[in-house]
């Protein structure tokens, strides 16, 4: 596994987010944390990306212990719900922050950006700034952006939650065929059902802070392994959705 969850344990203000957390995601594929609102997603999502640090439990990425690993050394790219872009910076200087703050050389800052403009089909957009964009086109610069410094494990936060309910689908994807092209192991949270059976290899449920499930989303829909799991899946609306991702 490339990144694996052990026994970890988190409490805020009395309230446990986390409860004996257990998983792992392998190298190169796209894992979806699944669950209700409040159900400890984005906490997990937190303790990995080092923003917020377990009570208890070892949290592991490509074999490495990183409880005590600033966020920044970590190696990972994170994509926010809000896209998090700078207001006043084209969207060339935007991807380009992260390649600066690690004090890359010019040549070499451009050449990436140019190189990600392309891959996520913006090469002419490089000059505009974020107000110019359409809500689809700025997601795609905040993925350009995580992707930039050359991340081993992209981390995403409900990354299609702010986007016009007609655009999602086509940048949903987009996002598996661009994760596949370049290969990064990524994990993402969501609360919806349709988004993790069209993007993810793997879903992870869960609810009160524990994991009830995991697996494909054939698995999960077929043989949900706790009442909760038969309850919130959809089995019905998974079935039909699996069958357009067979198809597609």
């Amino acid at each position: 596994m490339y990144v694996e969850m052990r026994r970890i344990n988190k409490t805020f203000d009395g309230f446990q987010a986390s409860k004996d957390v257990n998983f792992g995601v392998q190298k190169g594929h796209l894992a979806a944390l699944l669950g209700p609102s409040g159900s400890g997603k984005t906490t997990i999502l937190r303790m990995i990306a080092g923003l917020d640090r377990p009570d208890s439990g070892d949290i592991l990425i490509n074999g490495n212990r990183v409880n005590d690993i600033p966020g920044s050394k970590r190696g990972i790219g994170f994509v926010f719900q809000n896209y998090a872009l700078f207001r006043y910076m084209t969207v060339a200087d935007n991807i380009a922050f992260g390649l600066e703050v690690q004090k890359k050389n010019k040549k070499e800052i451009k050449d990436r950006v140019e190189e990600l403009l392309e891959l996520v089909s913006m090469q002419d957009l490089g000059k505009r700034y974020p107000h110019q964009l359409s809500g689809g086109q700025r997601q795609r610069v905040a993925f350009a952006r995580a992707l930039a410094p050359d991340p081993q494990l992209l981390l995403l936060d409900e990354p299609f939650a702010a986007i016009d309910a007609k655009v999602r689908r086509e940048l949903r994807t987009w996002l598996k065929e661009m994760i596949g092209r370049v290969g990064v192991t990524s994990i993402f949270v969501t609360h919806d059902q349709e988004e993790a059976v069209e993007v993810a290899d793997t879903i992870i449920i869960t609810n009160q802070g524990r994991i009830e499930q995991i697996g494909t989303p054939e698995e999960v829909c077929r043989h949900p392994q706790t009442e909760f799991v038969a309850d919130f899946v959809d089995a019905e609306r998974f079935e039909a959705l699996m069958a357009v991702r067979r198809v597609e």
